[in-house]
């Protein structure tokens, strides 16, 4: 915005909207505080007055499992608890869960963190072929540009038992639901261009969704800054003023973030080597400043134990690699989910709610093992 990029065509600047189809998910309404205007037309559409109360997000719904408010969780896809802060705490509100349930295609740590009963439900994965009553179905994400697409398994389905992730919740549903629903679940799990339809009538920018995704290359979502066209008062642009954190460090902590390596997407790890940063075959390292380092006494490759304390709880990361790398002084970085286990779930970003994964005051002491 301050070079005049936005809204000109090879500008040079890349307008990331959002994370793969998580911004998807929010623009057809996957959202815990959907507006009352997008409620409203879930009403018309289908009959029923949606609750105008806001959900939980992730930080509230796992303070709401922990205190037995929430008392069922039922995931789609993910590895939650590694990917989620607090990872004790966020273990102990899942176990308080009656049922805990997981549509997911491969196994992973979250099935073996559960509540009093628990069910995994295997499901396609994205390069499997997903065959319903009408055919082979095709499916449509949006992403990081605002383009929704389609896409398309090519593999035959590792099982014949394998049922699709629409499939799962469709029949989900309609076993909850029966007759009291005015939506037609099981049609919809045979032909999914019948919710591309009903999409098309209650999301604004899905008109003829089914048409638009003929395209090649799919259709560009509603975008008021590509257009230049701001709803602001002004007409104009408006930049918000957020106030810097004052950390006010003690002399021997530093402040961790949370990254991620070459070999990894979200919590799905391929390898063990990162060749962006030169660690190989390894991923419980910290990366420090060699400042920090040398006032520490530690060496390279030497084992270190992280703590974090907040509000009295201390919470602890122990046998991690020391790397010297070129990173700001009091600043340092370890790999996301290992040290989850440090991000206190009380800190977070108070408008967006998430964790402040990228701001943890942490000690590094030097293992005696």
């Amino acid at each position: 915005m301050l070079k005049g990029s936005i809204g000109k065509e090879g500008a040079g600047t890349c307008p990331v909207r959002g994370h793969s189809n998580v911004q998807g998910d929010r623009t057809v309404g996957i959202w815990e505080s959907a507006p009352q205007a997008f409620l409203d037309k879930i009403e018309a559409k289908y009959g029923f007055k949606p609750s105008p109360k806001h959900g939980y997000s992730v930080i509230e719904a796992i303070k709401a499992m922990y205190e037995q408010k929430a008392k069922v969780f039922f995931g789609l896809g993910g590895n939650f608890i590694s990917a989620v802060p607090d990872t004790a705490y966020a273990a102990q509100a899942l176990a308080n869960c009656n049922l805990t349930v997981h549509v997911s295609t491969k196994l992973n740590r979250s099935h073996l963190v559960t509540g009093k009963e628990a069910l995994i439900l295997p499901c396609l994965g994205r390069a499997e072929k997903d065959y319903q009553k009408t055919g082979v179905q095709i499916q449509s994400v949006e992403n990081s540009m605002g383009v929704v697409h389609t896409t398309k398994g090519v593999l035959e389905p590792c099982s014949d038992a394998l049922l699709s992730e629409v499939a799962v919740v469709c029949g989900i549903a309609d076993a909850t639901l029966k007759n009291r629903s005015k939506v037609n679940w099981l049609a919809y799990k045979d032909n999914y261009d019948l919710v591309r339809d009903d999409i098309a009538e209650v999301v604004n920018g899905f008109e003829d969704y089914n048409t638009k995704l003929k395209h090649p290359s799919g259709f560009y979502l509603p975008n008021g800054a590509r257009e230049r066209q701001f709803k602001t008062k002004t007409g104009k642009a408006n930049f918000s003023i957020n106030k810097l954190p004052n950390w006010k460090l003690k002399d021997e902590e530093l402040i961790m973030m949370t990254i991620r390596s070459h070999d990894q997407f979200n919590t799905t790890i391929y390898g063990l080597n990162d060749r962006y940063r030169g660690v190989f075959n390894e991923r419980r390292v910290i990366f420090m400043n060699r400042a920090d380092m040398k006032t520490r006494n530690l060496k390279e490759q030497q084992i270190v134990n992280l703590k974090s304390e907040y509000n009295g709880v201390i919470r602890e990361a122990n046998n991690f690699k020391v790397v010297g790398y070129d990173i700001p002084k009091n600043c340092c970085a370890t790999y996301f989910p290992e040290t989850n286990v440090l991000v206190p779930l009380d800190s977070f970003a108070h408008t967006a709610k998430t964790p402040a994964s990228k701001s943890v005051r942490i000690t590094v002491e030097a293992s005696l093992y």
